[in-house]
């Protein structure tokens, strides 16, 4: 490195990444970097460009620890991943007949979240069903292993897309493969009334939905709130209306309106006010895809 700097050992080792290979940045977790780093540099695995890359072999079959939806105790789960059928199974037992869950790639999303799980190589996976998100969470002992996993999810998502939009580029599509969410953490929230206590909830800012939880870990949101763009009546601003009962012990307010509907949140410190507002009016300003159109009828269908 020192000897031919940066530039020319990025294109000795970075030869023929390929797009769906998740590049991890600063923010992301150790276990993502030092894969990172090891398969460029240990394993080589980006010097050749006419190497097979074991992500995309068009199937993945082994054994997760899987957190329990109801008691919260990681078991070993069995997890078949194939290209050819699109889906990501999981089974309880490893000889089972029948899968516990079959799962569309195009409606995964994968992301690590070792503080969250408490495992460094906790990966949180996430997937529609009956237009509701359910979570699952997710490691394995070894990082290399995990992180393939990980690659091999892209890999055959980017499959999936290639052929679902036939005159698109790889370039194109990477974007809408895993991503990580835009924010976390707790806020406090009250009922649709305005009326009810203000009680403490998880939130998840994925793209346009903002799910909250009772929990982190929790298996399925308690609600969901789709935020569309500014100029069809959604709007996110400081503070709280005149005469809310604030019986919490947060007093930093958010609102958000929505054609339907209100709601109010409030945040422990103005900075982290600062922050949601920030993202909520990114999301807002941001032009919808016909995707997300799509997705907001179905909101108001389900609401």
């Amino acid at each position: 490195m020192s000897e031919n700097g940066n530039e020319l050992m990025k294109i000795k080792y970075e030869a023929a990444v390929p797009f769906y290979y998740y590049k991890p940045t600063y923010k992301d977790c150790q276990t993502l970097k030092e894969q990172w780093i090891r398969a460029k540099y240990e394993r080589k695995e980006f010097s050749e460009p006419w190497k097979n890359f074991t992500y995309e072999e068009g199937i993945k079959d082994g054994l997760l620890m899987k957190m329990g939806r109801d008691n919260g105790q990681f078991l070993s789960r069995r997890f078949v991943l194939s290209e050819r059928e699109g889906t990501l199974k999981y089974f309880t037992k490893y000889d089972a007949k029948e899968p516990k869950a079959v799962i569309k790639v195009d409606t995964i999303n994968a992301t690590f979240q070792p503080k969250k799980i408490g495992n460094p190589n906790g990966l949180q996976i996430t997937y529609l069903k009956d237009y509701s998100t359910r979570n699952i969470f997710v490691y394995h002992d070894n990082c290399k292993e995990i992180v393939d996993w990980f690659n091999t999810i892209r890999a055959v998502q980017l499959h999936y897309l290639k052929v679902a939009f036939p005159g698109s580029t790889d370039a194109e599509l990477v974007h809408k493969l895993t991503r990580n969410f835009l924010k976390e953490g707790q806020m406090e929230k009250t009922g649709p009334k305005h009326t009810e206590g203000f009680k403490k909830r998880w939130f998840t800012l994925d793209q346009r939905r903002l799910m909250y939880f009772k929990d982190p870990l929790d298996a399925f949101a308690k609600g969901e709130v789709f935020l569309g763009n500014k100029g069809h009546g959604y709007s996110a601003s400081p503070g709280l209306p005149a005469g809310t009962h604030c019986n919490g012990a947060w007093q930093h307010g958010i609102t958000i309106v929505t054609p339907e509907r209100g709601f109010l949140f409030t945040c422990e410190s103005e900075a982290d006010q600062q922050d949601w507002l920030k993202h909520f009016n990114n999301v807002m300003n941001a032009v919808m895809s016909p995707q997300e159109y799509t997705m907001e009828a179905l909101f108001k269908h389900k609401h």
